[in-house]
């Protein structure tokens, strides 16, 4: 059997072994050219040919690109004044706002990488990943949900300095003034001889005329440390490059080729301290010239007359996010028409979230999948062609997926059989910060393993089952919680459900759901158990359901396991 290689197709005896290829797109082709660049290469294209169009929108404040660019040039060149240079890590602790998207650029375009923090973390969780990433300094906001953290990082020693941008800052002139006098309280107050020479304000790093010339960019740089959730262990920083996120980019550009340039409107409210809304908002919005309407955190009230004022083009999101809005009773007073590309990510969508929120929204909510380690986008469902549901469509162009076997990850299993996702792409992250073993353990060849057990059908199609860790192993046999949670979410009083395995003395480990019934919504344990009986084995069926008024989440939305194993460990200790 001769095995050859066509560009970077995967071809025996002629034939391709990449199934997706006969599925693709009309008019795209796998093997399409992609350009890696600098990251700011996209934000200069954007000033030069979008100048006027109106790139930010926050709270009623706009900016159009070429005031954007303006700013970003005066960030840059303060920050190289304080030493921000090629290695050089600056951390960014900022929910979605205007002075996100200037220092993000800035930074990148002084030559330094990009450290993403999560703003509701505590101030330990915090310290673990700014000592790991040797961060220098630190920008954030003044409020009393962001400063007092930096400082607590600069009183312990672990942050050496900090930039801070006043909030009402980011607000037009009235929201401004009445800011600082209806919400003085939330602004942090910080004594000036406490932080002598640590903090610095904003308006001090941009006080220069911008004209800087910025340093030459490797494409192989690391553009971003992402770190990891650390839902399943401790979080890593994933090295993104210039390529890999411009690549993604691209590869986005090319797999919505219907989108206009210089006519869409994003909604962004997933924080773009998350990859999925980094890259599938904030960098392809400004690759494509659009609009960013932001909100600093998800409201349910707030996104729908958001939608209804703004009118987005697209939106991204997680399923619980989509979920939220479908089963608000007040969505049906909104026009949600404007929107014509939806995207759901970070987590499975479930197939009564999709046919739902299609219903109410009229767009077609589109799957895709990837992870931080992939800058993120992977695999996407054709915005235009056919969808499979349940599907986390194809791979982007330029990418492979290749499911390995559970047993031994250097075997290729065949089209139908569960394996682990493998992916290659010019998207795959550069290693882990500072962990070559953990990096090479990620790896199996080019091939970067994933974690999550999937299957792939003759056209191409992959479809989930589980995250290898989250499955539960019941009396020997695998259970993938997934397949649980689908079918509760069928039953109609079911809004949200999550499933971990818990100690079992017969089967080892058994499934437990949690459960959130829709408001005005009733239904017993028994109920639940009578409606799962004819769609899971014997073995599947969870050994007890817990009802809840709410279930716990991470900042963009996603449904986390992580704190209901530890109720479980707390109960037992």
């Amino acid at each position: 059997m001769q095995h050859s290689p066509i560009g970077n197709l995967h071809v025996v005896n002629g034939a391709s072994l990449d199934p997706w290829l006969a599925s693709y797109p009309q008019g795209l082709r796998w093997d399409a050219a992609l350009s890696p660049e600098p990251v700011t290469a996209t934000m200069d294209r954007a000033v030069a040919r979008f100048g006027s169009r109106t790139a930010t929108s926050f709270l009623g404040k706009t900016m159009t690109y070429a005031e954007l660019g303006a700013a970003i040039s005066r960030a840059a060149k303060g920050l190289a004044a304080m030493g921000v240079k090629r290695g050089v890590n600056v951390g960014l602790l900022l929910p979605n706002c205007p002075a996100f998207i200037i220092y993000y650029y800035a930074i990148l375009r002084a030559g330094g990488t990009v450290v993403n923090f999560n703003p509701l973390y505590t101030v330990e969780e915090l310290s673990g990943q700014v000592r790991d990433s040797q961060v220098a300094m630190m920008v954030t906001l003044d409020l009393q949900a962001t400063f007092p953290k930096a400082e607590a990082l600069m009183r312990a020693g672990v942050l050496p300095k900090t930039i801070v941008c006043p909030f009402k800052d980011q607000l037009p002139g009235l929201k401004s003034v009445l800011f600082s006098a209806l919400k003085g309280k939330e602004v942090a107050k910080w004594r000036a001889s406490d932080q002598a020479g640590k903090v610095t304000l904003s308006a001090d790093v941009m006080n220069n005329d911008g004209a800087f010339s910025p340093p030459a960019l490797n494409v192989a740089d690391v553009a971003v440390l992402q770190y990891t959730g650390g839902t399943t262990g401790a979080s890593k920083g994933a090295m993104l490059t210039h390529a890999n996120l411009s690549s993604n980019v691209q590869q986005i550009q090319l797999w919505f080729a219907g989108a206009r340039a210089g006519e869409e409107v994003f909604i962004c409210v997933i924080p773009f301290f998350h990859v999925f809304a980094m890259t599938g908002l904030m960098n392809y919005a400004v690759a494509m010239g659009a609009t960013m309407v932001m909100l600093p955190r998800f409201e349910i009230n707030a996104t729908l007359k958001l939608i209804n004022a703004a009118k987005p083009t697209v939106m991204a999101g997680v399923p619980t996010l989509y979920n939220a809005l479908m089963n608000s009773p007040s969505i049906k007073k909104y026009d949600l028409s404007s929107l014509r590309y939806c995207i759901s990510g970070g987590a499975p969508l479930p197939i009564e979230v999709k046919r739902g929120f299609e219903k109410v929204s009229g767009c077609k909510l589109v799957e895709g999948y990837g992870l931080s380690e992939t800058s993120p986008v992977a695999t996407i469902n054709p915005p235009d062609g056919p969808v499979k549901e349940g599907s986390i469509g194809l791979p982007v162009p330029g990418t492979r997926l290749s499911l390995r076997s559970l047993d031994d990850p250097s075997v290729e299993v065949p089209l139908g059989e569960k394996g682990e996702i493998c992916i290659a792409g010019p998207q795959v992250m550069k290693g882990y910060w500072m962990r070559p073993k953990e990096t090479a353990d990620a790896f199996v060849g080019e091939f970067f393993r994933t974690g999550d057990v999937a299957y792939m059908d003759d056209e191409g199609f992959s479809y989930i089952v589980d995250r290898i860790k989250d499955m539960i192993l019941c009396s020997g046999y695998n259970v993938y919680p997934r397949k649980i949670e689908e079918a509760l979410y069928e039953h109609p009083a079911v809004e949200e459900v999550t499933v971990i395995g818990i100690p079992d003395q017969y089967r080892g480990e058994a499934p437990k759901a949690y459960v959130k019934l829709r408001a005005g919504q009733q239904a017993a344990k028994a109920d639940l158990m009578k409606h799962l009986e004819p769609k899971l084995s014997k073995i599947e069926m969870p050994a007890d359901i817990e009802f809840r008024d709410a279930l716990p989440k991470t900042l963009i939305g996603k449904l986390s396991k992580k704190e209901l194993r530890a109720e479980l460990l707390q109960k037992k200790a």
